[in-house]
């Protein structure tokens, strides 16, 4: 992707969505916006818990919990089928792998339209969750190298599941001219996130039910 190619995107998609639990913000904003692969870092989990909760499928939201830390959330990887995800990898890639790939990255909507069809999709619908609404230029400019772009819905294999492998991610440099692109993904996450929120809303379903203070 040339650099024209890419302030158009940014122009077309000024802002970032990322969906984290309820009560995550206060978490987040003293700790960063942080990948799975940073949280168990930062919480200490080692050995077979960790594989369980990096290198495989996670069916239920997890729990991350350590002294003088405030309880983290793991979403859970419902979307996810390993039958059908080791049917549709490419090149070799293994489902543990395609985990663990996923799980060393923060993940961002660049519409409002995909994530309103996560936050409306069945196990999310009933609940609250809250949104952290970012600066698209912002982040890149201050993250640039450690991007990813991603031409789909990379967490589902829901569907008709698209093929996907070690080059469904590339660096903007190497995302070819033309190509879409449905998600932005940071290495490790943003430890200074609050640089970059504009705003961080609560939604239930489709709908805003709060604002929160920064």
């Amino acid at each position: 992707m040339n650099e024209e190619e890419m302030e158009q995107l940014l122009t077309t998609n000024p802002r970032l969505y990322h969906m984290a639990e309820r009560g995550a913000w206060e978490g987040i904003k003293q700790n960063g916006l942080l990948s799975t692969s940073a949280l168990l870092d930062l919480y200490g989990v080692r050995g077979k818990a960790r594989f369980a909760l990096e290198s495989a499928r996670r069916n239920e939201i997890e729990t991350l919990r350590a002294p003088g830390l405030p309880v983290a959330k793991l979403r859970d990887q419902r979307a996810m089928n390993d039958a059908r995800l080791a049917g549709c990898l490419q090149d070799g890639m293994t489902p543990q792998q395609w985990y663990e790939c996923l799980n060393a990255k923060v993940f961002f909507w660049l519409t409002k339209g995909h994530l309103n069809r996560l936050t409306n999709a069945q196990h999310y619908c009933y609940g609250e969750r809250e949104v952290l609404v970012l600066n698209s230029r912002r982040v890149v400019a201050a993250y640039r190298d450690a991007v990813w772009l991603c031409p789909m819905n990379s967490g589902t294999t829901k569907g008709r599941a698209k093929p996907r492998g070690p080059s469904t991610f590339l660096r903007i440099d190497d995302h070819p001219c033309g190509g879409p692109v449905v998600e932005l993904c940071v290495d490790g996450g943003i430890a200074d996130v609050e640089c970059f929120v504009e705003c961080v809303l609560v939604v239930k379903g489709r709908k805003t039910v709060a604002k929160l203070a920064l």
